[in-house]
């Protein structure tokens, strides 16, 4: 468990790893950050599942829920680290609106490469119990610099009752960032994706939709090795500041008004090998469709959301990890009823399960099932039929030949991977859902430049 998994941290000298985490626009960019494993002297496998992350091992989440300031005692330099993600993206027909690469090349129609993004983190130890994850990323799709993923946490250890705790708070950009297990939006699967896939249109407010959009502060305690609870605030960042942080706002994007409050509730333990966690978590915003406040009220949206993860460690070669979760949205849509004839409710729901297995942290394959439904309202989810029912699968298979303890290097890492996505509904319909499809070719390597 995670305050078990601190104390072995400690003690056994494999333990230790470094952390690996989003990047936005795309909001499902995973990079590895080499600063960590220089700052824990330790290879990236000790903390992921298949040495380049996102996906945790009990160790990795120690490290973060700890605040990334765990090392092996000695001077290091400047945690800095960067990341670059290059993709291949081939759709199974031409998409109507391809996105020209800025730097690079013309995209194709249904050919495209991109590299999707640039970044520079500063990832590790601040100064005793405080530790960050922040990210300055390039766009090249976009062709935009913007702030990204981030997050700054201060952590202290106690006793209560007789029983060790780990508290502390995090100051966030994107809810769930925060969060120290892979089934929950900004760490789930895929854990790399690209910037030219179509994707449906129809999301939850929790499922992404505000990363980089607000600022949060909060507080998070585990209990017992048992109990992991957090209530944050989120504001929403007015125009000018995103501007000014890189995150230009599309026309038309809808606005949110005061303080959403997120939740976080999960119950975690070890049995032998296996490891389970069930939770539930949450949030809740007022929106402004299109940004437009003439109406004078607002659109409230809530969201509720359970996920489970399990682990299963039963040998140095073979690591098996899933994960699952379920969104229930509901909205009343008061200001979209006024403005754009909408129904005055609605609701949306997203399912997602993934099954991952690791052999020798090296070569990962990974399947999903993902459906996202809810209720008809054409003027809302702007598609043909009025339904915002997507569903699919994804498959992937990764090859990580650095990040173990035997690699000639720790402070390089790289990743490759096949993946394809097959719809079997997509924005509503299933008639020409598997136009959608596309494969990719995802290339990353990270390196810490000190």
């Amino acid at each position: 468990m995670l305050g078990s998994s601190l104390a072995k941290l400690r003690c056994h000298p494999l333990a230790l790893g470094m952390l690996a985490t989003l990047a936005f626009l795309s909001p499902r960019e995973a990079a590895a950050l080499p600063s960590y494993a220089q700052q824990t002297g330790q290879p990236c496998s000790a903390c992921h599942v298949g040495a380049f992350g996102p996906q945790l091992k009990p160790f990795g989440r120690a490290f973060k829920l700890n605040g990334y300031v765990l090392s092996d005692g000695k001077d290091h330099p400047l945690p800095l680290a960067f990341l670059i993600d290059a993709s291949f993206t081939h759709t199974a027909t031409e998409q109507p609106n391809p996105a020209p690469t800025a730097l690079f090349g013309a995209a194709g129609s249904n050919n495209n490469f991109g590299v999707d993004e640039a970044a520079i983190f500063y990832g590790g130890r601040i100064a005793p119990n405080v530790g960050a994850f922040v990210q300055v990323t390039f766009d090249e799709v976009a062709n935009q610099l913007h702030w990204d993923d981030s997050d700054i946490r201060y952590a202290r250890t106690g006793n209560l009752f007789g029983n060790d705790f780990v508290a502390g708070l995090t100051l966030n950009n994107h809810p769930t960032v925060q969060d120290l297990w892979n089934s929950t939006p900004a760490w789930g699967f895929p854990y790399v994706t690209a910037d030219l896939l179509p994707t449906p249109s129809a999301s939850t407010l929790i499922d992404n939709s505000l990363a980089q959009r607000v600022v949060g502060l909060g507080g998070y305690t585990l209990w017992n090795d048992w109990v992991y609870a957090e209530v944050d605030g989120y504001q929403p960042l007015g125009l000018d500041v995103l501007n000014a942080l890189g995150i230009v706002p599309i026309a038309g994007a809808t606005s949110y008004d005061g303080v959403m409050p997120y939740w976080r509730v999960a119950v975690q333990h070890d049995v032998g090998n296996n490891y389970f966690e069930v939770g539930t978590y949450g949030i809740a915003g007022r929106a402004f469709p299109g940004g437009d406040q003439s109406a004078g009220t607002t659109d409230n949206l809530t969201d509720m959301a359970f996920d489970a993860t399990y682990q299963w460690a039963g040998s140095e070669d073979h690591f098996v990890s899933a994960h699952a979760t379920y969104i229930d949205e509901q909205l009343d849509l008061n200001a979209s009823s006024a403005l754009i004839g909408s129904n005055l409710r609605d609701h949306l729901s997203t399912f997602r399960t993934d099954l991952t297995y690791s052999y020798q942290d090296t070569i990962v394959p990974t399947i999903q099932y993902f459906s996202t439904w809810g209720s008809n309202d054409a003027a809302y989810w702007g598609t043909a039929n009025g339904s915002p029912n997507s569903s699919g699968f994804k498959a992937e298979i990764a090859y990580v030949p650095l990040g173990k303890i035997d690699s000639f290097t720790h402070v390089y890492n790289a990743r490759i991977a096949l993946q394809y996505t097959a719809y079997t509904r997509f924005n509503g319909t299933t008639q020409g859902a598997s136009d959608n499809n596309a494969l990719l070719v995802l290339f990353q390597l990270s390196g810490a430049p000190l």
